[in-house]
């Protein structure tokens, strides 16, 4: 870029940034008499509410919302505003449309206005941004509100600007090996997630921009950025979708950690974090029937702690086999459930036996099993009583009097596991566990929430607009089944690696298999841009892949196996080198006693299911638990007691590739 070029866009900076200086400055003072206003509005209804009548009255409490609203508007701008105050935009492209107008646009995180014909930035979510995004120089299109906008790009370039000051600006193309990707790449990793919108590359663009397809169902190797592609696609949808609020978006983190992890990409964005969840939690909420339900890193532990459970029996609960014999047995029930004898109600409404079995098998057919009994209560509470559903309650208890199977899902759970319906043999310890009242398995809870489910419906949600599944690999097909029932007119993105998934009792082929639930448009994410050359080369002949892609330059640091009494002198030479280092072991009890042994001699945290938040300088922690999340260094960490199988390759493969920079594995036998 020449002297002239480079002083036209400092010019341009500086413009751009008085203007965002004044607009920050006038919205403030808006803002704050716009709250004074709307105070002194409503102190002037209340005080006057006895002199207008009804129609007055509901006039301005409307508008009085429709300030209020205008004003959270306002806010919400003024923050957005605030944050992009410092770096106002980090791209621009220069297109020229079909007709030849030339058009420079100016992409940031949110838009600034001089007025409706002259924007000064784009939001980056902007269709025409997607340009910068998409293509490289040359003809290029995207999809504007009033169709196909054809043309050509002119020129790409990248800014860094901070404090308002242009630190550097070039010129390049769509190659994904660009400076500014790589300069991204080359920093060490931060105590939690950035947003990556300068860096958004082409094939994650396509995931994050897609309004197309309902339902996505993304494939993305290790350090394809899928986490960062879900929070990115969630602020696109946020912008893109009319009336779509955060309130409405929902997100199944693998677990706590991974949700205090991501926590500060949606507020970068200008967004409200969305409602966070782990599947457990959502289990906790279904089953009132148990004082504790095992979260699904309890049951990991007891399977990589050698657990005594059997794995046959447990392999069958997660199976999808047990879904066709759980559906089997509930229609059994409903097919061949019938009425002892009939009731007199108050001593006048007579109900025979033969009525009851009719109303139960014909009338509410259409109806889940304990649904027909309420449905049939409302409905005789109504005809004898004028209308009215005061004696329900009455019906109902009297109803469930006569029937043979009771409101007892823990009793129908172990009937299920001792019928002919159950294809394999539950141990009689195992059945005795559930009569208890105070912990149910994951393994059994699943079983539990789906038989639960189809005899007295799932608790439905129709708020939620948009789910957001990460590390799919680990949901089960009955989960999703659960999920499906839950969640009906929802819309889904689902991200997972089927190379990472950590359930040994069940894996996916493909996660196309889901489509069966959501016909959904499957995407893959080829390129990994968390671990260097060196790691992805190791990394691969773990699980036999060649398929890698890697983005991140060589840094000539080779993968190093030593034996595991080494650990002493890896942590001090990573220690010196990075910011951050994690040691990652097997399991969380091998975790705990190396924490024990190391904690006097090194500053360092230990994670484990309970924790929320921590420090990334140094930390120890189960594989289990390092899901999603990525770290300067890595030492993979075995002993004689604990190291990683044959049956624990996969696990084995998700603590190697959570290192970015330099990747050290200690071994029994190195």
């Amino acid at each position: 870029m020449d002297k002239f070029e480079l002083q036209k866009e400092k010019d341009h900076l500086k413009g751009v940034c008085k203007f965002l200086n004044d607009k920050i400055k006038m919205m403030s003072q808006t803002i704050f008499s716009s709250k004074e206003r709307i105070q002194e509005f409503r102190k002037y209804v209340w005080e006057n509410k006895g002199d207008m009548d009804v129609q007055e009255l509901t006039s301005v409490r409307t508008n009085s919302e429709m300030e209020a609203k205008r004003m959270l508007d306002e806010r919400d701008y003024y923050r957005r505003l605030l944050k992009i105050e410092s770096s106002p935009y980090f791209a621009s492209i220069q297109f020229m449309d079909d007709v030849g107008v030339k058009h420079d646009i100016y992409i940031g995180m949110t838009y600034l206005k001089k007025d409706e014909l002259h924007q000064i930035i784009y939001d980056w979510r902007a269709p025409v941004c997607s340009l910068f995004y998409d293509y490289e120089t040359g003809p290029a299109h995207y999809l504007a509100p009033e169709g196909e906008v054809y043309g050509e790009l002119l020129r790409k370039r990248q800014y860094k600007i901070e404090s308002q000051k242009l630190i550097r600006v070039f010129d390049n193309s769509l190659n994904i090996n660009d400076d500014v990707l790589q300069e991204v790449l080359a920093e060490n990793s931060n105590e939690k997630m950035k947003n990556i919108v300068n860096t958004i590359q082409q094939e994650q663009n396509q995931v994050i921009r897609n309004i197309r397809d309902k339902n996505l169902i993304v494939q993305g190797i290790a350090g394809s950025g899928k986490t960062s592609v879900a929070l990115h696609r969630i602020a696109f949808l946020l912008y893109k979708i009319p009336n779509l609020t955060s309130e409405k978006v929902l997100i199944f983190s693998p677990n706590q950690i991974f949700t205090e992890y991501i926590s500060n990409v949606l507020p970068e964005l200008g967004e409200e974090n969305t409602v966070q969840t782990t599947f457990h939690d959502y289990l906790s909420k279904i089953i009132t029937e148990y004082k504790e339900v095992e979260s699904f890193i309890h049951f990991l532990s007891r399977y990589y702690q050698d657990d005594n459970t059997s794995y046959e029996e447990v392999c069958y609960k997660q199976s999808e086999k047990i879904i066709l014999d759980i559906e089997a047995y509930v229609h059994h029930l409903e097919e061949n459930t019938f009425f002892e004898r009939g009731f007199v109600e108050n001593h006048v409404f007579e109900y025979s036996k033969e009525e009851l079995d009719y109303l139960f098998h014909d009338r509410f057919s259409s109806l889940s099993f304990f649904e027909r009994i309420q449905a049939m209560a409302l409905k005789m509470s109504e005809n004898n009583y004028n209308g009215k559903r005061h004696r329900q309650a009455t019906y109902r208890k009297l109803l469930f009097e006569c029937l043979p199977v009771k409101r007892d899902f823990k009793q129908i759970l172990i009937d299920f596991y001792e019928s002919d319906y159950c294809d394999i043999n539950i141990s009689s310890d195992e059945i005795r566990k559930l009569k208890s009242n105070r912990f149910i398995s994951y393994e059994d809870a699943l079983v539990f929430v789906y038989l639960k489910g189809l005899l007295s419906e799932f608790p439905y949600d129709k708020y939620m607009e948009q789910v957001v599944i990460d590390e799919a690999q680990d949901y089960n097909y009955l989960q999703y089944k659960i999920l499906s029932k839950i969640f009906k007119k929802a819309h889904f993105t689902i991200l997972g690696d089927i190379h990472q998934n950590i359930n040994p009792y069940y894996a996916y082929d493909s996660l196309e298999r889901l489509n069966d639930l959501w016909p959904s448009r499957y995407i893959e994410l080829t390129k990994t841009y968390r671990s260097s050359e060196e790691i992805i080369s190791f990394t691969n002949k773990i699980l036999h892949l060649n398929h890698v892609s890697a983005i991140r330059k060589k840094n000539a640091n080779p993968v190093l196996v030593h034996d595991y009494d080494k650990l002493i002198s890896d942590i001090e030479y990573l220690n010196a080198k990075y910011k951050n280092v994690a040691i990652v072991t097997k399991d969380e009890k091998t975790a705990s006693e190396l924490y024990e042994q190391l904690k006097d001699e090194f500053k360092m945290s230990f994670v484990n299911a309970f924790t929320t938040d921590f420090q990334k300088d140094l930390l120890i922690l189960p594989a289990y638990l390092a899901k999603g999340l990525e770290f300067d260094s890595v030492i993979v960490y075995q002993d004689k007691d604990s190291y990683y199988d044959e049956k624990s390759q996969n696990l084995f493969y998700v603590a190697c590739t959570r290192a970015q920079h330099e990747l050290v594995v200690l071994e029994k036998d190195a």
